[in-house]
């Protein structure tokens, strides 16, 4: 499932085409993906000018001129494609419709935004937008970890007391939002801590340490565009590839890049999870 730095990148490559600009047209092809689409939905867009593009955790958010928010969560495999940018942000010219286009926009500017899901485990939503933040998806999520709420005394106010593994601590929505398997597991062997270690046996010095790593591997994962493993695509078509870079994650069996360690990336199970660590080097 995309994390933070895919949706962040998504966000990104979409603002060109909709901030700002009309819906002339808004088409919905289905009546549900993860859960039945808001009753009216292709009315309540189409004409609408889109505001704001912004993202929390990991949900895409159009603040709308109606007075409406559409929330967008891309799921397992769903992508959100441009095509025919007339600001030439885009070369692709808009292609043939596709059996998994589920929702297409097409923008007053010439652009088209399509949302493309298999699995259909993406989903939408209109939101007020005076009080989109209470709605159930958004209401208890934690501070965002590349916003000045992360930092080191929240981080070991929540994290510290806990007698929980410390992966599963940064994989909570409500200590930290929009962090993901991949990137935990790779903020955790650059802090050098086990993912199994429970969190109140960690120092508050080492807790405290994680706040700038995890702000570090997040900025170079949306720098590189996020990870394409499986479906994910950029808003261009284009993958990602901060995959080229994972130390641990994916890495079972591969030699440990710490310069000076001899051992070997390990994968146990946590909560149905892979996880990928140095026995060495994570302590």
């Amino acid at each position: 499932m995309p994390e933070l730095p895919e949706v962040e990148t998504v966000r990104r490559g979409l603002a060109p085409a909709m901030e700002g600009v009309v819906i002339a047209r808004a088409q919905v092809n289905r009546p549900d993906l993860r859960w039945p689409f808001p009753e009216n939905m292709a009315q309540r867009l189409t004409g609408a000018r889109v505001e704001r593009l912004r993202r929390r955790s990991k949900y895409i958010l159009a603040d709308l001129s109606t007075g409406e928010t559409l929330l967008i969560h891309l799921g397992m495999s769903g992508r959100m494609l441009v095509s025919g940018d007339p600001l030439g942000q885009f070369v692709h010219e808009h292609p043939a419709p596709e059996k998994h286009d589920h929702v297409v926009f097409d923008m007053d500017n010439g652009a088209r935004i399509t949302f493309n899901d298999p699995r259909r485990f993406g989903a939408m939503d209109l939101l007020d937008t005076a009080t989109a933040e209470q709605h159930p998806l958004l209401a208890k999520l934690g501070p965002e970890p590349l916003g000045n709420a992360f930092n080191e005394s929240h981080l070991v106010g929540q994290v510290k007391p806990r007698a929980m593994p410390i992966k599963s601590a940064l994989l909570d929505q409500k200590i930290v939002s929009g962090l993901g398997n991949i990137y935990v597991c790779e903020a955790l062997y650059r802090g050098r801590i086990h993912p199994a270690r429970r969190s109140n046996k960690i120092s508050e010095a080492r807790i405290a340490a994680l706040v700038p790593i995890i702000r570090e591997v997040l900025e170079q994962a949306i720098e590189a565009g996020g990870s394409s493993l499986k479906d994910f695509r950029q808003a261009d078509g284009e993958l990602g590839y901060f995959q080229h870079s994972f130390d641990v994650y994916g890495r079972e069996g591969a030699p440990c890049r710490t310069p000076g360690c001899t051992d070997e990336i390990k994968r146990i199970v946590q909560s149905g999870r892979s996880t990928f660590y140095c026995p060495n080097c994570q302590r």
